[in-house]
């Protein structure tokens, strides 16, 4: 017996709740990424790690908001806790090793299509481990077409998100590319859907074994989301963001030189004030030349 699928349970509410988390994470890890990338000044690491987790955290969560619309009429629906949370290590590891690779060896052609790849997979992996942690008295099989268009959304999404993080500049572009990428993203998981077929097996309308959507999604997400929202902290108050480029990126190895003295004498002259340094001393003025001639130009070497 074919179950009835129904993804839209509460209309519009999940896939956009679901989109906007989905853009709140792309924003916030290509803004990280970006981070990272643009002064020597940053902790490379951990601006790449934070990337990595909002962009994991982000997706996870998108998934799992798209998640809880869904419904098999005749049955039930519950869902396993450790498979569940082994589909979120999935997309934020598998997230950071794209961006990492990224990171670490530039945005050449070939970087890039073996980040995205990789990151790619990653997403794909994480929803289908996901759906694999849905319990109900029945099995899932999937159209195998439609299977492999959400892996080729994931991954071209991915490519497009990480060629922005190091390719787009400024916190706007940047949010605009979190947009794109909430758009790709959500995509791929209703692509994914798409290709469900549930065949029911046994008595319906029983318990499925597990938690309940509502007891295990809801404790499940906060910790994501709270986490999403201390990263926006993070990224709203990093002084490059706030003081701009121009002072954020002052070199700080030695304080700037205060008059130009190549382009006009200046006296007493100034010199770089680098620790520890003193001023030469100035050169005394020439003493004036003896003789009836003195003051009057060159002195003639038989004046006298």
């Amino acid at each position: 017996m074919r179950g009835t699928v129904d993804g839209f349970t509460y209309g519009a509410v999940t896939p956009v709740a679901a989109y906007l988390m989905a853009v709140l994470g792309g924003a916030l890890g290509l803004r990280c990424t970006t981070r990272s990338l643009r002064t020597e000044q940053s902790w490379k690491p951990g601006w790449l790690a934070l990337g990595a987790t909002s962009i994991g955290s982000g997706i996870w969560t998108m998934h799992f908001i798209a998640m809880i619309g869904f419904q098999v009429k005749e049955a039930p629906v519950s869902y396993d806790v450790p498979t569940t949370v082994l589909s979120l290590v999935v997309a934020i590891v598998m997230v950071g090793v794209g961006i990492f690779i990224v990171g670490y060896r530039g945005a050449t052609r070939a970087t890039l299509t073996t980040a995205g790849t990789i990151t790619g997979l990653g997403v794909a992996a994480m929803h289908y481990i996901g759906m694999a942690g849905m319990r109900l008295h029945g099995r899932f099989d999937y159209e195998a077409t439609t299977v492999v268009l959400s892996v080729v959304i994931a991954v071209v999404a991915a490519t497009a998100a990480l060629w922005a993080a190091v390719s787009i500049h400024g916190f706007l572009p940047s949010l605009g590319a979190g947009l794109v990428m909430g758009v790709a993203v959500t995509g791929m998981h209703y692509t994914g859907m798409a290709a469900i077929g549930v065949h029911l097996q046994g008595a319906t309308g029983g318990s499925a074994g597990g938690g309940s959507p509502a007891s295990i999604m809801f404790p499940m997400l906060l910790g994501p989301v709270v986490f999403l929202v201390l990263a926006g902290v993070v990224v709203m108050f990093d002084p490059l963001l706030v003081l701009g480029e121009g002072e954020w990126d002052q070199p700080t190895g030695r304080k700037p030189v205060r008059n130009d003295t190549t382009s006009r004498p200046v006296w007493p002259p100034v010199y770089d004030e680098a620790p520890g340094a003193r001023a030469p001393e100035p050169t005394p003025p020439p003493a004036p030349a003896r003789g009836p001639h003195r003051g009057n130009g060159p002195r003639d070497p038989y004046d006298w």
